[in-house]
């Protein structure tokens, strides 16, 4: 039994007024007593308690949590709708609670500017090729209006309109105007990967700044978050987050300790592939110059580099978006922020200012004139920017060192799942 604080509660029948045979596990109780010193171990005060009003009953044989163990996360995922219920989702949502508040506290303290940016948008940020695409229901039951010179159904927005994938487009536009700004909320996207690393519907974390002149700027700032919100989440929750480690992680918890200690690994992704190919016996994907770091040789950089998080920046132009500056050559000023296992959390660039350089890749890309108006952003008094997304949902995976995704989230989405 349970009281209000989270520490046990002791009865008797007698203490339960003679009505304790119809409490059983999964019941919702009032308990009236004393607090006191407990000696049980795991507990610093239990209920003595003089009387307990029963709430609400429970069904002792269908109740799917009716014994008191440590369930299998894989197994509490399959009752979103009751797994809060459960001490270790009760411990997830305080944990993602806390990560959510201390990002907040850090970036107001760093003097940026939370903003909101759209759910629904025009703009295909990360340039996927499988979008959720958002049209009344109307429209797909053949109801809605025609165009008489097209005889197709009218758009709602007039145009292809999506769930985001980024609010990054969003913030620059208002990073452009106020200096620092970030965004923080869901984004979708349409893979359909089956993966302990993806999710239809996510949370990102995504902050724009024309204080990101050079990479390292943005890499100082993320490091120096990352270490902030680590430090404030385990000396505030390091019980729950001992009690994931010891009973559900296969990670240590000093794999996350060490990003406390350590400097962050920096290297560029052509130093990162030459270590690969050391090694690259072990891969399934063999590393080449040109191809994209595949999980497992994600997990393996991190490994190499003793389990600290790595930066690895300057990737090939042709793997990253539009936006990412160029260098020069045949790189971009691009990085991705690498933690044990999960692999990437975090990936930004400082963002291509020059008009005609952009304008150019644009027009190479074949972006229509829907885009004119980031064009706008290097035209009109265009300054030096960058920002970075952080995965907020593998961000909670990594502080508890859980290996699915799934089990961070209250109501995952995923293809062939959307319940509830």
């Amino acid at each position: 039994m349970i009281n209000r604080s989270g520490q046990a509660c002791r009865q008797t029948e007698k203490d339960a007024g003679g009505g304790n045979e119809k409490i059983n596990l999964g019941c919702s109780v009032k308990a009236f007593g004393k607090l006191v010193s407990s000696n049980h171990p795991g507990q610093s005060l239990e209920l003595q308690a003089n009387s307990i009003a029963i709430l609400g009953t429970c069904d002792p044989v269908d109740y799917p949590f009716k014994v008191k163990k440590n369930h299998p996360l894989d197994y509490i995922r399959q009752y979103p709708h009751l797994r809060a219920r459960t001490k270790s989702f009760a411990s997830l949502l305080r944990i993602r609670n806390a990560a959510a508040m201390a990002l907040h506290s850090f970036y107001q303290n760093e003097g940026y500017l939370w903003v909101h940016s759209p759910i629904l948008t025009t703009n295909n940020c990360e340039e996927l090729g499988d979008l959720f695409q958002v049209e009344p229901e109307s429209y797909f039951q053949g109801t809605s209006s025609v165009d008489e010179h097209t005889n197709s159904r009218v758009s709602f927005f007039g145009l292809p309109t999506y769930l985001t994938v980024s609010g990054q487009l969003h913030a620059e536009m208002l990073a452009c105007g106020m200096t620092s700004v970030y965004t923080f909320g869901p984004t979708f996207r349409a893979e359909k990967s089956q993966t302990r690393r993806h999710l239809a519907e996510f949370w990102m974390f995504e902050a724009e700044s024309c204080n990101y002149e050079i990479m390292e700027d943005l890499t100082q700032v993320l490091e120096k978050c990352i270490k902030w919100t680590l430090k404030h989440l385990m000396d505030n929750y390091e019980e729950d987050i001992y009690y994931f480690h010891k009973t559900f992680s296969s990670q240590s918890q000093a794999d996350v300790a060490i990003a406390l200690r350590k400097e962050f690994v920096r290297m560029t992704y052509t130093e990162a592939v030459k270590m690969l190919k050391q090694n690259d016996s072990e891969f399934q994907f063999k590393p080449e110059w040109g191809g994209d770091l595949q999980s497992e040789h994600e997990r393996h950089l991190v490994k190499y580099c003793g389990n600290a998080p790595v930066f690895v920046t300057d990737f090939p132009r042709s793997l990253k978006p539009v936006y990412a500056r160029d260098n020069g050559d045949s790189t971009a000023a691009t990085v991705d922020l690498l933690v044990p296992t999960v692999g990437e959390v975090a990936g930004g660039s400082l963002r291509e200012e020059r008009f005609s350089i952009l304008k150019d890749r644009m027009k190479r890309k074949g972006f229509g004139d829907q885009y004119d108006w980031y064009l706008d952003l290097a035209r009109f008094g265009a300054m030096p920017h960058g920002g970075f997304g952080l995965g907020f949902d593998r961000y909670v995976q990594y502080i508890l060192g859980l290996e699915n995704i799934r089990d961070v989230i209250p109501f995952p989405r995923f293809v062939g799942s959307c319940r509830y």
